[in-house]
Parts: structure tokens; C-alpha cells; sequence
């Protein structure tokens, strides 16, 4: 019996069909997030595995329909999507296969139902993203988009009962995550007519959008983009007060978490004129190094 199985039994997911839907869904997650479906599996108890894997594969979904095709169309899909996931979540039930893992979670995590229900709420204002005029608009993306997706996986890490105290510092992760995958992928942004810096900060540095579009090397354009990285370091450092607020058994996964955008941020810092034409990752050996620390670790809580 291999170790997705183990955890399907651990989690007490007996059902052939609804294995198959969760099974489905790890193979989605694994295409598009190969590094966080390893992560989940290697780290976390095998419990908690297949509903990591179920929220997840809920939010790409979302996500996907915000992204994929003409404006029109896709505000029509995301209408459907939730309005029929708003059906499920209210009746306990649904034929849809991409649904069925998600319920069967809710039902084990009733958290997660309202995450789920905050997270469709303010997803939809993606849809017309067109850009940050200030830094305070930057801030209410964060707690309109980013916080709520962040949160329906969050959540199933997180302590049990209150998570107030929870949330503030998943809050303040999630401010360091979002600018880092914004900086991180600014090339990649405007190649799709998305200018993620607000631009207060163009003007305060004098850069120009063109400056970014062209991937012009000029001062300005490194100091400012040096200046976000500090941003993300000091809100990073901050976020990891987030480690001592959930179960010691999550800690490996919440540590690895920061600590890859610990090192996609360094990547970032070590090659600043690249950011202009292609988007920053890890390392892969040191990424290997902290899952192998993390892996040690998660081995020696859940023996």
C-alpha cells in the first residue's frame, strides 16, 4: 500500500468514488503545485494530507476561473462556480466531482465552510484587477483576495477553536507572500497587461511602466524593486511568529512554507535585473535542504 493510500485510510475516506475524487484531485494539485503536494505529503500527518490536497485543488479552481479565457466568459464561469459550490456548502451534497472532495473536508473541518464561503466572496474582484494606485490599495487586495484564498488552506493548519490570534498572523504572512509573488513575478505579470506595484512607488522612485515593460537595467528601477524585497524580508520575519501558533505536529509544513519564500526572496535580491525578464524561485538545492530539515523533523513528531 503506497503512502497516498495510507493517508486516504488514515483520514477515514473509505468510499471507492469519493477516493477516486480526491485521488483525481492530487493529480491536478501535483501538475500545477508539484512542490506544495510533496511538501503536504512529506510533512503533515497523513490525516491532514488528503484535505490540504481537497482545498488546494478548491482554489485553483476558483483561481483558474478567474484566469482562463475572454472577460465575459469567465465572469459567467465564476458566477456558475459559485453559485453552485454556495448550493453545495448549504446542502451537504453535490454531483460535482471537483465539489465532492471539498465536502467531505468540510464535514471533518467545519471551519472551513466559511473560509471557503469568504474565500468565493472576495475572489471575484480579481476578475477586474487592474492595478494598485497606492500601497493602501495593495493592503485591501491583501485582505479582500489574498488573506481569504491563503485562509482555506490555512485554516486546516491552524489550531483548533479560536484561530483570532491565528488568522492576525496569517494575516501578516500573507502581506510578505503576496508582494514577494509580486515582485517575483513581474515579468510574467506584464507580459499579461497586470502592473502588480502600486504606482505611488513608480513615482516615488521615478520608474515608468514602460521602464518595466522594456525591462530597462536603470538604477531606479533597482532600487525600488530592492526596496519591495526589504518590504517582504521585514513582513517575513514578522510572519513567522505564525510557527509557535499551530499544532506541533504542523510546524514542519508552516516552516517550510516560510522558509521557501525565505529563499525565493534571496533569489529575488541575487539577480534583480533578471526580475525584468523572467520570474524568481528558490534554489532547488537549498529548497531540497529545508525539506530534508522540515522531513527530519515531521518524521521524528509523527513516529
Amino acid at each position: 500500500m503506497g503512502s497516498w493510500e495510507r493517508a486516504l485510510d488514515a483520514a477515514g475516506i473509505d468510499d471507492p468514488g469519493l477516493r477516486d475524487d480526491y485521488s483525481r484531485q492530487r493529480r491536478q494539485v501535483t501538475q500545477y503545485k508539484r512542490e506544495a503536494a510533496l511538501a503536504a505529503g512529506l510533512l503533515l500527518p497523513a490525516r491532514l494530507v488528503p484535505h490540504v490536497i481537497a482545498a488546494t485543488a478548491f482554489m485553483h479552481r476558483t483561481d483558474s476561473l478567474l484566469d482562463s479565457g475572454p472577460l465575459d466568459e469567465r465572469r459567467a464561469a465564476y458566477a456558475r462556480w459559485e453559485q453552485e459550490t454556495a448550493d453545495s456548502l448549504a446542502t451537504g451534497g453535490t454531483a460535482h466531482p471537483e465539489l465532492r472532495p471539498l465536502l467531505n473536508t468540510v464535514a471533518v473541518h467545519p471551519a472551513l465552510r466559511d473560509r471557503a464561503s469568504e474565500h468565493l466572496a472576495g475572489a471575484a474582484a480579481d476578475l477586474d484587477f487592474a492595478g494598485f494606485a497606492t500601497e493602501a490599495d495593495y493592503q485591501h487586495y491583501v485582505d479582500g483576495y489574498s488573506l481569504p484564498a491563503f485562509m482555506v488552506v490555512a485554516t486546516l493548519l491552524g489550531p483548533e477553536g479560536d484561530q483570532t490570534a491565528y488568522r492576525a498572523a496569517c494575516r501578516t504572512f500573507i502581506d510578505a507572500s503576496q508582494r514577494l509573488d509580486f515582485v517575483s513575478d513581474l515579468a510574467e505579470d506584464l507580459a499579461e497587461g497586470r502592473l502588480t506595484i502600486p504606482a505611488q512607488d513608480l513615482d516615488r522612485h521615478g520608474v515608468t511602466r514602460a521602464d518595466l515593460e522594456q525591462a530597462r537595467n536603470l538604477p531606479a528601477v533597482r532600487t525600488m524593486v530592492t526596496d519591495r524585497l526589504d518590504q517582504v524580508d521585514r513582513t517575513l520575519a514578522e510572519g513567522r511568529a505564525l510557527i509557535g501558533l499551530v499544532p506541533a505536529a504542523h510546524q514542519p509544513m508552516v516552516r517550510c512554507m516560510i522558509g521557501l519564500d525565505e529563499l525565493t526572496s534571496a533569489a529575488a535580491r541575487a539577480d534583480i535585473p533578471a526580475l525584468l525578464r523572467r520570474s524568481a524561485g528558490p534554489a532547488k538545492p537549498a529548497a531540497l535542504r529545508l525539506l530534508g530539515r522540515e522531513y527530519l523533523r515531521a518524521r521524528r513528531l509523527n513516529r
